[in-house]
Formats: structure tokens, C-alpha cells, sequence
């Protein structure tokens, strides 16, 4: 069976709960309630005499242990949550340490630490509140094993950084004196927890070091693809080049005899494997393996080909509206001035510095996976469908991710493979499974190609009239989630075009509009990438307002505040960048401004470049300055640094990033082909945080679809022209 065409055929059972769960988590995530029951004493496994809940272990020597549910990749989720489980626990920050589960141990515990997806920047937001619940009733069962122990009352107690004092005797004891007491204790009534506002936190809100620091720069940190068990073996697999594609045959006879190799094996309709005792035997083995593959119909699918199918979506008839205020199509033609453009947007691969990797080992009737996964169920649930055992004998280990970017979420193909090459070794045997960065790069999930036509109506005094949107592309609904397309509809691929306030709205205010989605499916599979559809529609809408306001003869600042006055906390962050950033003040001779504000996963960004363009092309991003209100912030020096990781990795997209296709298959296969940005072409970075305290907005994505717009509307102002089409280079545009 194709793994990437069986992602979604799961049969209706808890199973499948679990698997629709996980095929959200790359950044479309089901709101999951979480029993307060995960706070209460348990005897099911993990279950410990100095646990006091599922979230918090004190030990006798006061050292608090502190759960993550959430994926680690990079982006502070583990040190961000322990923060917040921190404040309310009232502990010593210098002794915290943290634990993962495992999706067993969840699954065992009846989802005692609910859902464990990370995508979409929800690993804090959607989290968040429980949490806290579950280190505010940790802190309320401490106090009272030492009210108990000392019969006094709780209200004549206080604590500081772990330690409990009877306020009129000046008596203390520190949490890992009454821990095993505490943990005793019946759990209070969630209802009657208060938890702490935002404006008085002291650990939370506060940039503290990351916890997973020390082990990255020492060298001492074990990702998955570094992991060693004994006995291991390890395997390289080959997939069909062209997507789709099957294996037809492929001659094991031929390797048998090179060192180190232990056999070849069909992983499934469309993929072999070479498995050996080291990676580079197994990989220098499957490269001389014979293999005939059955390329099918889609090898004559091509970039050209695929640009005209989104072409046609352009002009096609049909009900393809999602937002119909007013009759924008005849505003616009009867204005006296049009603004017609069209944007295109290339399929993206994620190129995690991590290539896929999964290790499986049977043991018997139970069964063990280490991923580095962004969602730990859904990783369970692919090692039980794969093994054919039920969950409550599979177990997986997360393990921090080189990078996930959406890739490691839903989809799973990587524990797919990796369980079904086990599944013919003898029990027993831990095998590792790694893909080469050529295999990672052309049979990625990519991020979604699109096109887009945006026209607008403009009156005698440059304001606009109507409003219309059409953007023709491919859905990852359509493979990763069908039941969230409605009548043909995919609301998902028009992200931050909503009406609705919340996740993504539009920040402007039309007296017409009509936005349109025509999907354009193809052979080549996608799925969530960093900004999912915001960094691509944040380009098409913030470029246009550009083209718009040089049209209409105004300042690109002054244009978008007259369309933003029913928008506040959009215009707020607008006015934050535009002052942080020196709008209207003079530059230095040869540089040149842009801007753009777009919303995004429940925040609000805007963003101002600074770029100059040399006579050949060269163009130089000197300064990029952000705001972000996302609510509240919980750690704001790693906030400023997902900042800066989106500016990297938008540059690197506009400059450099393209799959191509040809004859069926991804064109690009190594970083020579598919250039990221590098350190020195880097700008500048600053940020202004506008948290406003009255919501939870995401952190890891928003501002990556304001990077873009920003630094193609510096270039129209340097050079006069739009540029539509990306990557850049292709224009004859490079990053220096």
C-alpha cells in the first residue's frame, strides 16, 4: 500500500481518534478537552509516591520535575510550558527539570496529558490553560500536606521558590519534605483554581534560558538520528522517483554479498530497503541495487504542466466564493482606475536539517518506535496500523527534532516505513531507519503550489471601490484532512482572508469583496509548511495593497491605515512597526523601505524592510523590524528568536526556494539545487512586542507572512517594478 495515499483510511475506532487527531497536528488542530482527572491519583503506570500530578514529580531533594506533552523542534515549547506550569507551582526555577511521556504512557493513562500534537503554533497556546491548572493544584496539595503536618491552616501559609513558611511562626519546610504526602491528597475542584494574571508573573513572561541549551552546544544531545541500541541495524530506502509511482522488481541477489549487508525487503507498493549493520553500507548497497520501477501516467506530469492547470483555475467557472460582501466585480469595473495582478508561489520543500528517521524494534506481541515526531499519537497510532498489534502494546519515544517545520506531523510515512521494514527482521532486532537528504528532498509532503489573480477598483480620489481575490491552487486538505473540504470548499487555503476574528482575519475593511479558492489538486503530495497558507497569501495580499496604493498616488503606511480602522489590533501592530521601524524618515542614499502586516495562527505582525537593489541585481536586505501582539507572551527573548528563524527561512523562500517538477518527479535533490540563505546574507533583525493580555495567539509562524511582502515592497520602491512570480533568482533577482 502507498503510504502516502493510505494516510487518511483508518477504520472508524479509537484508533482512528487518534490518527484524525494527528493528521490536524501539522497546523490544522482539533481543540481537544482535557480531563481534570489528569490531575488525580492514579495506579496506572507512571504513577509514582512523589507524583503529585500528572504534570509535576517533586523529589526529596526539592528538584521538580515538569511534564511535556509537546514536541520539542527548536522553537521553546519545553521550556515555555515548564515556565508556565512553574509560575503557578510557585518552585525554585534553578530546579526544574522536565520529562516527555511517551504516547504509550498517554494512551495507557487514559490521555491524561491530552493532546500531544505540535503544529500550527498551538504547542503553548492550546495547551496553556491546563497546565497552569495542573501546577496550581500541585501547589494547592503541597501547602496542605504542610498545613497538615504542622495543623495549621492554609491561609497562614506562603511559598517562594519551593519552599513553604507558616506565616506566624516563621516555620519552614520545602516541597520535597511533604511531596509524598502531597501527593496523597485528593486533587481540588478545578472550578475553585484561580489562575494568576499575565501582569504578575515572575518566572513566566520572563526571559529564562532555555532548558534544552546546554546539551546542543556540548555536543552531548542525542537526536534520533544519532541513536544507538544494541543489536541495531541499520536500513536506507528508495522510493519511487515519481510520485505515485510503484515498484515493480528489484534484484536482492546483487547485493547479498557486500559487506555489511543483510538483505533487501519491499517496504511497501512503492519503496525498497537495504538493511545492513551501519547506514553507509546499507545506503552504498541500495545504490547498486537493481530496482524497475513502474513510473505510471504521472511521469509525464511537469512544472509547465501544473502552471496551466492553476492558469485555467484563474478564468474557470464555478461557485468557488468563500466571502461575498457587496458586489465587488461590479465595483470594480465600474471604477474609473483597475488594479489587476497576478502573484505565483512555487511548491516548497522543508529541507529539515534532519532527514526522516525512525527507529522500530519488536519485541514479541509489543512493539517500540523513537521518533523525532511533532505528534506522538499520531506516530502510535501509524506503529499500530503498521504492525497490525493493538495500541496498548505500542509505545513511542519522542525525541527532539533537528527541525520539523510541519513535515513530521501528520503524515507519518517515515514510522510507516520504518515498522514495516522491522516487521521482517527477528524479533528483537532495533532497526534504524534514515533517509538520505536525496530521499528527503524528493518525496517531501511540499509546501503547496499556488497562483493567485487579486484586482481592485480605485475611485478619483484613490480609494477603493471593490475588492476581489482569486487564488488557484492545490489543497492539503484534500490529502490530509477530506472531511474539512464543504462543497468543494477549503477554507484552510484562504487563511488570513477570514472574516472571522480570532486565528485569520483580514486586517482591512472593503466596501466590496469577494475572495474565491479554485482547487487545483496534482500528483505531487503537500502538506503543512512553516506559515502553512499565510506566508503564501500574505505575499499575494500585501504586495497587492502595495501595487494599489502606488496607484492610487499614497504613502504605502497612510493607504493601509484608511482601510484599517475597523481592525485596531491590525493597525496597532502597524503603527508599532512603522515607529519602530522609522517610517517616513530619511535613508541612506540607495536603500529603500517597504511594509506589510498580515494575521496569522491568533497574532497579529507587521513588518519593515530596508533593502537596496544593485544595477545587476544584487539585492542586500540591510534591517527588518517586527511587531507582534500575540496576546501574552510567556518568554520573550525565544519569542524574538522564532522572529528571526522566520526571516531566514522566508528569505531563503523568495530568494531561492523552488521544486520543480519534471517527468513526474521533484527536480531538486540536494542543497546545491536548493539554496537556503546564509549567514551572511542575514539582515539586522529587531522586535517590538505589543502583547495587549486579553488572548492566546501563536508565536512559531505568524510573522514568516509578513517577511515577504515586506522585503518585495522594499525592492518595488528601489527598482519601480512588482515582482509576481517567485523565487526571486528566477527573475534575475540574488541574495547577497
Amino acid at each position: 500500500m502507498n503510504i502516502k495515499s493510505s494516510v487518511a483510511k483508518f477504520n472508524h475506532s479509537r484508533r482512528q481518534f487518534i490518527v484524525k487527531t494527528a493528521v490536524a497536528g501539522g497546523g490544522l488542530s482539533l481543540g481537544l478537552y482535557v480531563p481534570f482527572s489528569a490531575f488525580a491519583q492514579s495506579t496506572i503506570p507512571l504513577k509514582t509516591s512523589d507524583e503529585i500530578n500528572v504534570w509535576v514529580v517533586v523529589k526529596p531533594d526539592d528538584t521538580c520535575i515538569i511534564r511535556i506533552a509537546r514536541s520539542e523542534m527548536g522553537q521553546g515549547t519545553r521550556t515555555g510550558l515548564a515556565q508556565l506550569v512553574a509560575e503557578e507551582l510557585e518552585c525554585d526555577w534553578a530546579k526544574v527539570k522536565t520529562q516527555i511521556p511517551t504516547a504509550g504512557q498517554n494512551n495507557a493513562r487514559n490521555r491524561a496529558w491530552g493532546d500531544m500534537s505540535t503544529g500550527g503554533s498551538r504547542g503553548i497556546r492550546t495547551s496553556q490553560e491546563y497546565v497552569r491548572q495542573g501546577g496550581a493544584a500541585a501547589r494547592i496539595m503541597l501547602m496542605q500536606a504542610a498545613a497538615n503536618k504542622w495543623n495549621v491552616s492554609v491561609s497562614d501559609l506562603k511559598v517562594d521558590k519551593g519552599v513553604i513558611t507558616h506565616i506566624p511562626s516563621g516555620r519552614k519546610i520545602s516541597y520535597g519534605k511533604v511531596a509524598n504526602d502531597a501527593a496523597l491528597l485528593t486533587p481540588p475542584d478545578p472550578k475553585t483554581i484561580i489562575l494568576k494574571k499575565p501582569q504578575s508573573w515572575k518566572i513566566a513572561g520572563t526571559s529564562v534560558p532555555r532548558l534544552d541549551t546546554a546539551d546542543k552546544v556540548n555536543g552531548s544531545k542525542v537526536f534520533a538520528i544519532d541513536l544507538r541500541l544494541p543489536g541495531m541495524v541499520c536500513a536506507a530506502i528508495k522510493d519511487c522517483p515519481v510520485f505515485g509511482g510503484k515498484l515493480k522488481s528489484f534484484d536482492g541477489e546483487k547485493i547479498k554479498s557486500m559487506r555489511g549487508v543483510i538483505g533487501a525487503y519491499r517496504v511497501n507498493d512503492s519503496a525498497v530497503a537495504v538493511v545492513a549493520d551501519t547506514w553507509w553500507r546499507a545506503k552504498t548497497a541500495l545504490d547498486a541495487l537493481p530496482v524497475v520501477w513502474d513510473e505510471g501516467v504521472n511521469s509525464k506530469v511537469s512544472s509547465a504542466t501544473i502552471a496551466a492547470e492553476l492558469k485555467e483555475g484563474l478564468s474557470a467557472e464555478g461557485d468557488f466564493w468563500q466571502r461575498k460582501e457587496g458586489d465587488a466585480i461590479a465595483a470594480i469595473n465600474n471604477s474609473p482606475k483597475k488594479v489587476e495582478a497576478i502573484y505565483s508561489t512555487p511548491f516548497l520543500a522543508h529541507a529539515t536539517m534532519e532527514p526522516m528517521n525512525c527507529t522500530v524494534k519488536f519485541s514479541g506481541d509489543t512493539v517500540e518506535a523513537w521518533v523525532p515526531t511533532q505528534n506522538a499519537e499520531g506516530s502510535l497510532a501509524a506503529l499500530s496500523k503498521a504492525s497490525g498489534l493493538p495500541l496498548s502494546n505500542c509505545d513511542v519515544h519522542v525525541i527532539d527534532l533537528g527541525g520539523g517545520l510541519g513535515r513530521r506531523g501528520g503524515t507519518q510515512d517515515f514510522v510507516y516505513q520504518a515498522t514495516a521494514i522491522a516487521k521482517q527482521l527477528p524479533s528483537g532486532t532495533p532497526v534504524k531507519m534514515v533517509w538520505s537528504r536525496e530521499e528527503d528532498m524528493t518525496h517531501d509532503f511540499y509546501r503547496p503550489i499556488s497562483t493567485a489573480k487579486l484586482s481592485a477598483g480605485l475611485d478619483e480620489k484613490g480609494n477603493v471601490t471593490g475588492f476581489h481575490v482569486r487564488v488557484s491552487g492545490q489543497s492539503i486538505n484534500a490529502l490530509a484532512s477530506p472531511m474539512a473540504i464543504k462543497d468543494g470548499k477549503d477554507v484552510r487555503q484562504l487563511q488570513g482572508f477570514w472574516a472571522e476574528p480570532g486565528d485569520a482575519q483580514l486586517g482591512y475593511s472593503f466596501p466590496a469583496l469577494l475572495t474565491e479558492y479554485v482547487m487545483r489538486n496534482t500528483s505531487v503530495p503537500v502538506g503543512s509548511w512553516r506559515g502553512v497558507n499565510t506566508n503564501q497569501n500574505g505575499i499575494y495580499m500585501e504586495c497587492f495593497i502595495e501595487e494599489c496604493a502606488k496607484a492610487a498616488g499614497k504613502d504605502s503606511l497612510e493607504f493601509r491605515r484608511s482601510l484599517m480602522q475597523k481592525h485596531p489590533k491590525h493597525l496597532g501592530v502597524l503603527n508599532a512597526v512603522a515607529e519602530k521601524g522609522d517610517w517616513g524618515k530619511p535613508l541612506p542614499t540607495g536603500i529603500y523601505r517597504g511594509i506589510a502586516q498580515f494575521m496569522g495562527y491568533a497574532s497579529y505582525s507587521a513588518a519593515v524592510a530596508e533593502v537596496s537593489v544593485s544595477k545587476n541585481g544584487e539585492v542586500r536586505v540591510h534591517r527588518m523590524v517586527f511587531a507582534l501582539n500575540s496576546g501574552h507572551v510567556v518568554n520573550p527573548s525565544q519569542v524574538k528568536a522564532q522572529i528571526e528563524g522566520s526571516v531566514v527561512m522566508a528569505m531563503s523562500a523568495i530568494f531561492n526556494g523552488e521544486i520543480s517538477i519534471e517527468n513526474g518527479r521533484a527536480k531538486e535533490q540536494n542543497f546545491d539545487t536548493y539554496q537556503l540563505a546564509k549567514l551572511r546574507e542575514v539582515p539586522k533583525v529587531e522586535t517590538v512586542l505589543v502583547p495587549t493580555y486579553d488572548f492566546w495567539g501563536g508565536v512559531g509562524e505568524p510573522t514568516i507572512c509578513v517577511v515577504g511582502p515586506a522585503i518585495l515592497n522594499a525592492i518595488y520602491a528601489a527598482t519601480g517594478r512588482a515582482y509576481r512570480e517567485l523565487p526571486l533568482r528566477k527573475q534575475g533577482l540574488t541574495l547577497v
